[in-house]
């Protein structure tokens, strides 16, 4: 479901605030109630009852009598329910107090707990604190965003040191746009990670009940979404959010990111291109930039953006693999996969474990017939990426015209056995 056409505005509560004049006038009728069922002896009501008053009915029998009587009794009714008001109201103060739980000084200190836990990074400790607030507070949308944040923020931190679990890319949206890696990967998204998303997205949805979201949450959601592999939703939010926020061009790179993933090439040129307004020489949107002229079949300015991006961090002393191993594939496919070893040896030395790198190094060895060192690198990839299909599917024959006719066989039955069940399929460039 996710957050569709929770834009629109706020639900109501069916538990928001009474007028005070609604509650007054049911204190009253309690009251009344009270002095006309359980008191009627006090009050020595006379014979002739009946059950309309003003020509309305009324759940309760009210005791009337003419003239002086009336008054009379409306005189007595007025003192007892003057003094039944206090029996009244303090079992409802006390069960409203018990219902609540915390007073609202509390709750708000649980909360700004909560955000402060969250900013110093104890994510385990801010999403148990915002969820005993949201135990005595389950209309606050605040408590309901923040704990969607902590939730991705986990995914996160789970992440940290591994290959993360953004599909399609190295790094993922774990961190700032500059610094992500735009190489595809052979990770898929773990179970735990889709849960956690979806239980992510779950509370921004119940948040947006009570207020829209803002920009920031807007990114996050997109991001859950990009987490269980629905592009287009993604595609959806990122877009509102810039449409919030045009000014910000990590959300216009994620943009980029998603739109490639969905095929729509041309969108996310647009997209990379005002990353690129925003945030000049980022390495990897010009990087992605070249990925989509690529998806497009405009090789020579593909080309042309790779050597850029690798231009742009010539001098810097962590360089991104990326545009070495995009500039490497497209040579590749032109045939030319000589100039190729030179740009994938180096994108080897910036990233030593990156399976792509080496998968491509070994396609090439191939292309030019040096199978030893194919074996080498396609072994190495599946290694680093033992459940990509598409690796043993290029190692089989590689053995095979060394030869190895066992290692042969058994790296076709793999290559089959993944494919079959499609365990992780070949990821396009």
């Amino acid at each position: 479901m996710g957050l569709r056409d929770q834009l629109s505005g706020p639900s109501v509560s069916l538990f928001g605030p009474v007028p005070r004049w609604q509650g007054l006038k049911a204190v009253f009728m309690l009251s009344s109630c009270v002095f006309d069922n359980f008191l009627p002896r006090m009050a020595r009501p006379r014979k002739s009852l009946f059950q309309s008053t003003c020509g309305k009915a009324e759940l309760f029998r009210i005791p009337c009598a003419p003239g002086r009587g009336v008054a009379v009794s409306s005189f007595r009714h007025l003192i007892l329910s003057i003094l039944v008001l206090p029996c009244v109201l303090f079992p409802i103060t006390s069960a409203r107090a018990q219902t609540q739980g915390l007073s609202p000084d509390q709750g708000e200190v649980l909360l700004s707990d909560a955000k402060s836990l969250f900013q110093l990074g104890k994510f385990t400790e801010a999403d148990r604190t915002v969820r005993q607030y949201l135990e005595n507070h389950p209309d606050s949308a605040d408590g309901h965003f923040l704990l969607g944040h902590i939730l991705f923020r986990k995914i996160q931190s789970q992440a940290k040191g591994q290959e993360a679990p953004f599909p399609s890319q190295t790094h993922g949206p774990m961190v700032s746009a500059r610094t992500m890696g735009s190489n595809p990967s052979d990770v898929t998204v773990s179970k735990a990670t889709q849960e956690m998303a979806t239980a992510s997205l779950e509370e921004f949805t119940a948040g947006a009940k009570f207020r829209n979201p803002s920009a920031a949450d807007l990114k996050i959601v997109a991001f859950d979404y990009v987490l269980l592999g629905d592009y287009p939703d993604a595609d959806k939010w990122l877009t509102k959010m810039l449409e919030w926020v045009p000014s910000d061009s990590e959300g216009w790179y994620y943009l980029g990111r998603t739109k490639y993933n969905e095929n729509r090439f041309a969108e996310a040129i647009t997209a990379f291109q005002q990353c690129l307004k925003l945030d000049p020489q980022n390495v990897k949107a010009e990087d992605n930039l070249g990925l989509s002229l690529a998806g497009l079949g405009r090789n020579g300015e593909a080309a042309a953006a790779y050597n850029q991006a690798i231009a742009w961090q010539a001098e810097s002393l962590t360089k991104n693999p990326g545009p070495y191993i995009d500039l490497g594939s497209l040579l590749i496919d032109e045939n030319r996969p000589q100039d190729a070893v030179t740009l994938l040896l180096r994108a080897i030395e910036i990233a030593p474990r990156e399976s792509r790198a080496h998968e491509l190094l070994g396609k090439a060895y191939t292309r030019v017939e040096d199978f030893p060192k194919a074996q080498a690198e396609l072994e190495k990839a599946i290694e680093l990426s033992p459940q990509a299909p598409n690796l043993h599917c290029m190692l089989a024959p590689v053995y095979r015209k060394q030869g190895f006719a066992e290692k042969a066989k058994t790296e076709y039955g793999r290559c089959a056995a993944l494919t079959g069940t499609h365990s992780t399929p070949e990821t396009r460039r």
